[in-house]
């Protein structure tokens, strides 16, 4: 046991074993189905947030954009869901049976040609990754390699995200509008509306998510990681010492698009519904937040910060719902100036401490306070000798 606890706190692997216990006991075994489901709704908010340590505290870029990739990744799979649910058998009363019904409303009698790939599960699951990542690698390589970055990468990015979620509203006929696509039943028959099957769902979103920081913390502790650290501090020595920084910028970029892609995914399973309003720039400086409350440094931190916001908007819009978004906005002003490297940084700075002081047994000032008195009883042992 005592071997086992060392290489946990070796590999900094403590932390996120007590997150596993709280996503995959605790939660299922405490709450009812409808409060886990809200969790599970949470967790996919939380791979954007991972996506965004790798992307705004290990690679120092901020992005602000970063909805647009969820809504993508969400789109992708609901399209599967929508082409499912579109069946002729159920889609008899429309005037054009086998389309979705917002495609019949609109007076389109055939389904474009770039739905169709989407009647297959294996093509949609591979555009909830692929065509976040695509659209992350035009954006970042047109701007990273004319050394485009800072606020200036920022903006772009917010203008990404207000150009697309226009985009989908405007084409309300091939899109569902600013309603979005909505009625998603089933997956390949099975009914995902069930408290079982969202049960279910939980737990391989909370895998996922799992998998996704082990994968991040992987890429952190190998020579990648440390190059991307290198970037963020000094970019112009990693660039003299014969690196292409650009191209470094792009990956981590399409790292955290990826990952945005597949928390869209399960959102739109989880939820059931995937709709423009978390396309655009509300929703990206959301996750943002959700980064920074948790720590912009700390992988563990940032599904932590997810939770906590996302626990708060619910319960203050609950509870108080004419002054929530007040008490939003005060949570985060707090946590932000309080605490600046999120909850991490308080764990790191006071948790951790406190700790190595329990694991030591005795308090840090007792052998300074000896080695003060030594000093002054050899100092007067001195003093009289002198004195003789």
């Amino acid at each position: 046991m005592e071997r086992l606890k060392k290489w946990l706190l070796g590999r900094d692997l403590a932390s996120l074993l007590i997150l596993s216990l709280l996503i995959l006991v605790v939660f299922p075994l405490v709450l009812e189905p409808f409060r886990l489901n809200l969790v599970g709704k949470y967790l996919t908010y939380g791979f954007v947030a991972i996506g965004l340590v790798m992307l705004w505290g290990y690679g120092g870029i901020l992005s602000l954009g970063q909805g647009v990739f969820f809504g993508l990744g969400g789109y992708c799979m609901a399209m599967f869901l929508k082409l499912e649910a579109s069946d002729p058998v159920s889609t008899k009363i429309q005037s054009t049976p086998g389309i979705p019904d917002f495609m019949d409303w609109n007076q389109i009698t055939q389904l474009p040609l770039w739905w169709e790939p989407f009647r297959h599960l294996p093509v949609a699951i591979f555009a909830v990754v692929a065509v976040p990542m695509l659209l992350a690698f035009i954006v970042s390589y047109a701007m990273f390699k004319r050394r485009v970055g800072g606020v200036y990468f920022a903006i772009i990015t917010q203008a990404v995200a207000l150009v697309l979620s226009t985009l989908i509203i405007g084409q309300q006929g091939f899109t569902g509008g600013v309603n979005g696509i909505t009625d998603l039943k089933t997956v390949l028959g099975w009914d995902i509306r069930t408290d079982s099957a969202r049960s279910i769902l939980y737990f391989v979103n909370a895998g996922l998510l799992i998998g996704s920081i082990l994968l991040c913390r992987w890429i952190h502790a190998s020579k990648l990681g440390t190059l991307l650290l290198a970037m963020r501090d000094k970019e112009d020595r990693v660039r003299f010492s014969g690196y292409d920084v650009s191209m470094f910028k792009v990956f981590v970029f399409c790292l955290a698009a990826g990952l945005s892609g597949i928390g869209g995914a399960m959102f739109a399973l989880q939820v059931g519904f995937m709709s423009p309003s978390f396309v655009g720039i509300v929703p990206s400086i959301e996750m943002v937040i959700f980064a920074a409350v948790g720590g912009r440094l700390s992988l563990v931190g940032a599904v932590y910060g997810t939770l906590l916001v996302n626990f708060g908007k619910t319960y203050f819009s609950e509870s108080f719902p004419d002054l929530w978004l007040f008490l939003m906005a005060a949570l985060f002003m707090g946590v932000v100036m309080a605490f600046p490297n999120g909850l991490a940084g308080l764990y790191e700075s006071h948790v951790v401490p406190w700790l190595k002081r329990r694991r030591v047994g005795a308090p840090p000032a007792a052998p300074a306070a000896a080695s003060g008195k030594a000093v002054g009883s050899a100092g007067k042992a001195v003093a009289s000798t002198g004195a003789l």
